[in-house]
């Protein structure tokens, strides 16, 4: 695999999540296997410019790992976490997961990229919401990064 340039890794990241968080929603909502998802989800869109392993990661890795997830992001909220919306407690979950395991992403990238997701699915004003609670667990998971960036 030749290297590729960061602008086309980025962008085929970005692909990568947003397909992650529609196929991670629907796992949420309809309980589906993941393997099913990820097979609907290579049939029904055109993954040449999607960071495939990425996608995986994030759809395999979010369930396997989801209660350890919300256990870290679950204290930082300000309401019960069954009155989130499915969209922000998919955000959160897969938020909290990149913050966690994929330490090559900067934490700035992985807040940004969710925020931006809540901006197209999520209600009005979620992303402020994905933000802030996002911003508390980079603190908690990445207290060096978000350290040396103040």
């Amino acid at each position: 695999m030749s290297k590729q340039q960061p602008n086309t890794l980025a962008a085929e990241r970005r692909k990568a999540r947003h397909y992650g968080m529609q196929a991670l929603y629907q796992w949420y909502m309809a309980e589906a296997p993941l393997n099913n998802i990820e097979a609907e989800f290579r049939t029904d869109y055109d993954f040449a410019h999607v960071d495939l392993e990425y996608f995986q990661a994030l759809l395999h890795g979010v369930p396997a790992q989801v209660d350890e997830l919300e256990a870290i992001f679950e204290p930082l909220l300000d309401r019960r976490i069954t009155d989130l919306d499915p969209i922000e407690r998919t955000l959160l979950r897969m938020g909290t997961f990149e913050l966690r395991e994929r330490i090559d992403v900067p934490y700035k990238v992985v807040i940004n990229e969710a925020v931006s997701l809540a901006k197209k699915f999520g209600a009005t004003d979620s992303h402020k919401y994905i933000n802030g609670v996002l911003d508390k667990v980079a603190r908690q998971l990445r207290e060096a990064e978000v350290g040396a960036a103040s």
